[in-house]
């Protein structure tokens, strides 16, 4: 079978997964070249292909002398007890946003420790992951022990000293179930965690406060956790930050979540200190915008949602989307590149004048509703009982 070939460095997690899934073999070429500030392969996506390496088994992954062309030729997903340490450049979050579309197909459930950076400002922390992704792969598996699938933090870390520890847990499934997620409800309850690492624990309780005052103008039912986290389950750099998750009376979950500014050490300035207020109503705010942009799957979510909707049976997956992020889209066009799958879009409009001015509008503007029939892909990986 011919490679298929990608220039630049964009997408690169999306290529590794379609080409590991559907055993393609993909070149990417002119990776960073004309940029001078960062030219090649970075340190945190050869981490990333050191841990594609660890869960498959026969994998060829190789990268020029210069840095800016990678070959990859997939192998057999085999899962199993998985140990890595993530590049501090990035968080686990976009180490796992890779992890959990592989691991429901590997030969061997996966039991992944994951050490690194639990909470940043860049990638979804393991709190916004474990709160929504997590119940997002339970509506395309079938029914399993609670304890086979799991995500739990044993140690945070920040930036830049990191020293979290992730536990990763997945069960294997021969096939996933299509879904239909077409109701997302109302609020019901809003959930959360205020932690503090090496600072005062009067910090979390701050944010608490700030964060309630802006919430019990709309729902009663809120409970925030406090998490003042001490000696090596505290990591090795001192911060603090809130994720909170709303949850709605279909089982829908919205994430929104802040965190501190790195310490000075790391910035050169100690000008940019974080208040904890600014970041309690930076987190709020978050929510409130990811609530508005509505859907049965959340921003961060998009993605996985898609993925396992191509690759469950051959039936109608049904779901709505909110205001598709340039992520998703682009992830749309490789699915159509690696599977020839091609989803169905439709704007919700409320009259058909609303559907001719969708026309001239980005579809990422409105909320989606996306319908796929699934590929039929089929676990071959896994072990017959």
């Amino acid at each position: 079978m011919d490679f298929l070939e990608f220039q630049g460095s964009n997408c690169l997690r999306q290529r590794i997964i379609l080409a590991t899934l559907t055993r393609r073999k993909i070149i990417i070429d002119q990776i960073r070249e004309r940029n001078s500030s960062e030219y090649g392969v970075q340190k945190y996506e050869i981490s990333l292909l050191k841990l594609i390496e660890k869960i498959t088994n026969g994998s060829s992954i190789l990268i020029d002398k210069n840095g800016t062309r990678i070959t990859y030729k997939p192998g057999i997903l085999s899962g199993g007890s998985i140990e890595h340490w993530c590049c501090l450049e990035r968080s686990i979050g976009y180490y796992l946003e890779v992890l959990i579309p592989l691991a429901p197909y590997c030969k061997i459930p996966v039991e992944a420790c994951l050490h690194g950076i639990t909470n940043d400002t860049i990638d979804p922390s393991v709190d916004a992951i474990r709160h929504s992704s997590i119940p997002l792969l339970k509506q395309f598996f079938n029914v399993f022990d609670e304890q086979q699938l799991e995500l739990k933090i044993i140690s945070r870390g920040l930036r830049p000293g990191g020293g979290g520890i992730v536990s990763f847990k997945c069960p294997i499934r021969k096939v996933l179930k299509p879904v239909h997620l077409m109701m997302p409800g109302k609020v019901k309850r809003i959930r959360g965690i205020a932690f503090a690492t090496r600072v005062s624990p009067q910090i979390a309780n701050r944010m608490v406060d700030t964060a309630k005052g802006m919430l019990l103008k709309f729902i009663t039912d809120i409970y925030i956790y406090t998490d003042h986290l001490k000696g090596k389950n505290s990591g090795k750099s001192p911060g603090f930050g809130l994720s909170l998750v709303a949850e709605t009376t279909e089982g829908v979950f919205y994430v929104g979540e802040a965190m501190s500014r790195p310490a000075a050490s790391e910035s050169g300035s100690g000008s940019d200190v974080s208040i904890p207020e600014d970041v309690a109503r930076l987190a709020a705010s978050n929510l409130f915008n990811d609530i508005y942009r509505g859907g049965t799957i959340n921003t961060i979510n998009q993605g996985i949602a898609s993925i396992f909707m191509a690759f469950t049976d051959r039936d109608l997956s049904k779901v709505i989307f909110g205001p598709l992020s340039p992520y998703t889209i682009q992830l749309l066009r490789h699915l159509k590149t690696f599977t020839s799958l091609t989803f169905k879009l439709e704007s919700e409009s409320s009259n058909k004048d609303d559907e001719k001015d969708d026309m001239t509008m980005n579809i990422g503007s409105k909320k989606i509703q996306a319908a796929c029939v699934g590929i039929g892909f089929r676990n071959l990986n896994k072990t017959v009982k």
